[in-house]
């Protein structure tokens, strides 16, 4: 089991709009295989800061569910909301 932690920074303005983005998002993950688990937090002092973590099966599961076409599709809608390329890590016990 994985762990992957998911890091963004959210324009200005656009906390709502993102807000809907990543939902749809994680409701799609969760129908991906080897999901197990994963839950939206933001940083108490600082709002536009977004921490996504997920739990997978296996490493390789995580990297089915990030190179594939549904993935790509969200990242475009919610990359241009962004300051900063999303910061993904990927740990393990």
């Amino acid at each position: 089991m994985i762990r992957v932690l998911i890091e963004r920074h959210v324009a200005d303005g656009l906390v709502e709009h993102y807000e809907k983005a990543a939902r749809a998002t994680l409701t799609k993950a969760m129908q991906a295989h080897g999901f197990i688990s994963g839950e939206a937090l933001h940083n108490v002092d600082d709002p536009d800061h977004r921490v996504i973590l997920a739990t997978y099966r296996t490493v390789e599961d995580w990297q089915r569910w990030a190179r594939s076409p549904e993935r790509l599709e969200m990242m475009a809608a919610i990359g241009p909301m962004l300051l900063t390329e999303e910061k993904i890590t990927i740990l393990e016990h």
